[in-house]
């Protein structure tokens, strides 16, 4: 079976010769934060520098063969699609050791919140993903290493959480982060099940509101007739009682 091109061996290598997710992996591994710098460096963070030059002139003869609604649609859509999306933002996505981890995993398998953190605040990056065996997201290995330290397994926590990351999330063997947690951390424990009743209570809100919207722009769209039916009936009311 020919090798995931997106996997790299779990090795330690040499830095000269080695491939950016090499390079990657072995900085997340030994918390070497000027190795990463260097390999996030190595991408740009936008797709500019991809178009070409006379994209332009194709665009505007795209544009003018379209109507407004549908130009003003493909270009929303395409932002909504794009805006996250950067060369480096899919390299570390779609990145993965010999295990199926994403450098994420592996900053929180070997507790390394410098490394943690400067990933995070890659534009882009995708903060619960899931490892290919385990099916284990970055905040169950954070959870899972606070049985080593549970002073830096908590810091791994609180910045993937403060991120985004959705503690509620159950690997393949149906555990949540809160499940993975050393016994001994009560306070971890605690913190992640006020996070999920957050997330929960904000889900709950946000769906509210949707209904709430969708509500109002019923009533506002069969609003009209329904009033002009009410003016008609009154007008006519007091006209035929006067005859």
């Amino acid at each position: 079976m020919a090798k995931d091109p997106r996997v790299v061996d779990d090795e330690s290598h040499d830095e000269q010769g080695a491939s950016p997710k090499e390079l990657l992996f072995a900085a997340c591994r030994s918390n070497n934060t000027d190795l990463l710098t260097e390999v996030l460096s190595q991408f740009p963070t936008s797709d500019a520098e991809d178009t070409p030059t006379d994209s332009k002139d194709s665009e505007e003869k795209k544009e003018s063969d379209a109507t407004t609604d549908e130009k003003k649609e493909s270009e929303e859509n395409k932002k909504e699609e794009d805006e996250d999306t950067t060369p480096l933002s899919r390299f570390l996505n779609e990145s993965r050791d010999s295990l199926g981890r994403t450098a994420l995993h592996v900053a929180a398998k070997y507790g390394n919140p410098e490394i943690l953190d400067m990933l995070l605040d890659q534009e882009g990056l995708e903060v619960d993903p899931e490892s290919l065996m385990e099916g284990d997201t970055p905040l169950h290995v954070a959870a899972q290493y606070t049985s080593e330290d549970s002073e830096a397994g908590g810091y791994l926590i609180h910045l993937l959480v403060d991120a985004g990351a959705d503690p509620r999330i159950k690997n393949k063997g149906l555990q949540k982060p809160i499940d993975l947690v050393d016994p001994s951390c009560s306070e971890i424990r605690t913190y992640l099940q006020e996070a999920e009743t957050e997330i929960e209570q904000e889900a709950r809100q946000e769906a509210a509101q949707r209904a709430f919207d969708a509500d109002i722009a019923r009533q506002t769209k069969h609003g009209g007739d329904i009033i002009i039916d009410d003016l008609d009936e009154a007008g006519s009311g007091p006209a035929s009682d006067s005859e």
